[in-house]
């Protein structure tokens, strides 16, 4: 990558402080960056921002040689906090749940999948393969089942006195916040603000991952400890301990919910896990985490971000992580859904709509603080003519630097380049297509081949996937009323009520259809029929005056073939109605 390139891109500039960093800690060893999801419910588009950072930084570590390894923890051994709206087949009777371990709830009604977690988790993990994107996966559940940060738990209860006073001088600091929380609040890992959200987003946050836990304080008799059994009974975390031995590591705790009590040996108890708060920084040092980005709701003082970073320093003997604060991925369309309906999408859901290069080149083309949106509504159009232009300009050498970084990281990975349309023709161009078509292949297949007669659609494989994309967004993102629907008979009255020169534009109309049938050639004529009329030349430059004329030549065309004032593009709408029926409902 040329420097000039390097110099704007705001992923190469993370990977060369990243690079540096770890060979400053670890000189020689592979390179770890980190992101955490919560399988609480399903994972969203503001979720995937913490995948999608640090992935693309590794990916360009990777490009340059070096040994990196992207890890993504599964936080599936928190609890099931709330049940989210939305999920098919979940109701409130899911409550039952509350408080225990995501992997130990049941899985959505009809699932493939045995838990809650492993659910939701699929669905991501599905996602992100579609996206390139290379991990190795870290069930906590696993984790801490298997005993593997054993060492880790023993220490910090030994140390808890110490990780108590560290957390209190940052209890101290939220003392008097609105709604604080005595314990501090799990910051949702992947939620970043910029402003107020709306409700839905609020809900989305509060579903995916931003589960309120406490950090340990409040046990009997004021005594601090980091650790939560989830009770060996009804298998919730509504447990409190009540007395714990550095020497013999017995620890007794009763729950809160069914009423039992035990004591059991730490050493070998294997069904809790250690407070959000002091399980973050303990990770950080066991993996070995030198870039983990997290949301701009870190950058509050008692956030779980800021005090773990102390604790890793002052308990655990580690490094925080570098990495940036990252801004809040707002939704254009879907966000306007009711969030009781659950409509915070997921990245499943853009990947229905667009292809998987154009969905990592948001993430891509925009610096981690910057906030973006995704859309899911017309908006997509337009985001799809940037993507072709920039590709156009790419081809002629034009691009900026930081544009061509941006695509470069798009459209590749370290492992080489992602799946493509290989006829990509305009995203709106293929949506009004399959709108007027329904979806039919033969109707669509003859329009496509019709659009440029020197070179024609052959086969619809040469237009996939981007086709199957646009009639996923007309058949789940429009509203059937605003979907087009041709007319079956001629409008006889709005036929008979046109006066002279509306019948002149359409005779002209008609007269033009056999020589220019083609998109281009469509495209000149429909523009052309109001200069015509006004006795200048077709080339000519339209004035104020044409523009109006031309508004209303459409609407008139518009409402003869759908019954509208618009619709789709109208030399497309043509070809899609084709030149026998144009002819006939326009009365010719």
């Amino acid at each position: 990558m040329e420097r000039t390139t390097h110099e704007a891109d705001w992923v190469s500039r993370i990977a060369d402080d990243v690079i540096a960093e770890a060979e400053r800690r670890a000189p020689g060893k592979p390179v770890v960056c980190a992101s955490g999801l919560s399988p609480s419910g399903p994972i969203h588009l503001g979720n995937l921002r913490e995948v999608m950072v640090p992935h693309m930084v590794a990916d360009e570590i990777k490009r340059r040689g070096a040994a990196c390894e992207h890890i993504i923890s599964w936080d599936d051994f928190d609890r099931f906090r709330k049940v989210p709206a939305g999920v098919d087949g979940v109701d409130p009777s899911w409550d039952e749940h509350i408080g225990k371990p995501l992997t130990s709830v049941p899985a959505p009604p009809g699932s493939a999948y045995g838990s809650w977690a492993e659910h939701f988790k699929a669905a991501m993990a599905d996602s992100l393969a579609e996206l390139g994107v290379e991990y190795r996966g870290i069930s906590q559940t696993e984790m801490y089942t298997s005993g593997a940060y054993r060492e880790q738990i023993l220490f910090a209860m030994r140390e808890r006195e110490r990780i108590d006073a560290v957390l209190d001088r940052y209890r101290t600091l939220e003392k008097g916040k609105a709604g604080a929380q005595p314990g501090g609040r799990k910051q949702q890992k992947g939620k970043g603000k910029q402003g107020e959200p709306e409700a839905a987003e609020v809900e989305a946050a509060e579903g995916s991952g931003a589960a309120a836990e406490d950090d340990g304080a409040g046990a009997a008799g004021g005594a601090y400890y980091p650790y939560k059994p989830y009770c060996t009974v009804c298998a919730r975390d509504t447990t409190t301990v009540t007395a714990y031995d550095d020497e013999t590591t017995e620890l007794t705790y009763t729950c809160g919910t069914c009423g039992h009590s035990e004591t059991v040996l730490l050493r070998e108890f294997d069904h809790g896990k250690l407070v959000w708060k002091v399980d973050w920084p303990m990770r950080w040092s066991y993996e070995g985490v030198v870039f983990e980005p997290s949301g701009v709701d870190h950058q509050s003082p008692g956030s779980s971000f800021v005090v773990g970073g102390q604790l890793v320093k002052e308990i655990f003997e580690g490094e925080q992580p570098i990495g940036p604060m990252y801004a809040f991925v707002g939704i254009s369309g879907m966000a306007k859904m009711s969030s009781s309906k659950g409509g915070v999408p997921t990245p499943a859901d853009a990947l229905g709509i667009m292809e998987a290069p154009l969905l990592r080149w948001l993430y891509a083309r925009r610096r981690p603080n910057q906030s973006f949106k995704v859309a899911f509504d017309q908006e997509i159009q337009r985001t799809y003519d940037e993507w072709d232009a920039l590709e156009r300009k790419l081809a002629a050498g034009d691009a900026q630097p930081a544009d061509a970084a941006a695509h470069l990281r798009a459209s590749t990975t370290a492992a080489g380049p992602l799946p493509t349309t290989p006829r990509p023709l305009p995203y709106r161009t293929l949506a009004s297509v399959v709108d007027v078509t329904a979806g039919n292949d033969e109707q669509t297949l003859r329009i496509l081949g019709e659009l440029d007669p020197e070179r024609p659609v052959r086969s619809l494989e040469e237009v996939r996937p981007r086709l199957d994309r646009a009639q996923r967004w007309i058949t789940t993102q429009v509203p059937a009323e605003q979907r087009t629907r041709v007319r079956d008979e001629p409008d006889t009255g709005l036929l008979e009520s046109l006066d002279g020169a509306q019948r002149e534009s359409l005779r002209l109309l008609l007269d033009g259809l056999e020589d220019h049938w083609s998109l281009e050639g469509l495209t000149q004529l429909v523009y052309g029929v109001p200069k015509v009329q006004a006795g200048i030349a077709p080339d000519a430059k339209p004035t104020p005056e044409l523009k109006v004329a031309q508004r209303a030549f459409f609407a008139l065309v518009y409402k003869l073939l759908v019954g509208s004032d618009t619709g789709p593009r109208l030399p497309t709408l043509l070809l899609a109605v084709g030149a026998e029926r144009v002819r006939r409902l326009l009365g010719g």
